[in-house]
């Protein structure tokens, strides 16, 4: 089940690869998740001494989950993958360009996963053709609707 999708990271990236990482949270942010409180946006995945980290993912506290600690919203967040994966990606990364972006974030199995992808940049033309097949395929679709009835 989706918790939050990135659907700016379609529109600014081509999407190589995916992969299914795990979170390293804390208690109230299970609890602020559950209730949808958070939001991937402008959020991003970076590397730091070998190690995969979410920076800018948004999570707003709970007013009855955390009382007794003061919450950072936007804290980094540590991602947990195989190490072949994590010396893969760092190598992808780091030797041709390409980039880690967290595209949404679901259950699987009681727990909270984030999918990451592996991404390569759009330039403006490619949105603009992007954006000029997703508005053809719309009308196409509307038509044949209209040629139901």
């Amino acid at each position: 089940m989706t918790i939050a999708d990135n659907r700016k990271a379609f529109h600014d990236y081509f999407i190589e690869d995916r992969y299914e990482a795990g979170l390293v949270l804390e208690g109230w942010e299970v609890k602020a998740i559950r209730d949808t409180r958070v939001q991937i946006k402008e959020a991003y995945v970076t590397i730091r001494d070998k190690e995969l980290y979410l920076f800018g993912a948004h999570i707003s506290a709970l007013p009855t989950a955390s009382t007794h600690i003061h919450p950072e919203a936007v804290r980094t967040r540590k991602l947990l993958l195989h190490r072949q994966e994590i010396d893969k990606l760092i190598g992808k990364v780091e030797r041709a360009g390409y980039t880690l972006v967290p595209l949404n974030l679901h259950y699987k199995g009681g727990r909270v996963k984030c999918e990451i992808g592996l991404a390569k940049g759009k330039k403006q033309h490619d949105k603009r053709a992007t954006e000029k097949e997703r508005d053809s395929n719309r009308e196409i679709q509307s038509a044949m609707k209209q040629n139901r009835r």
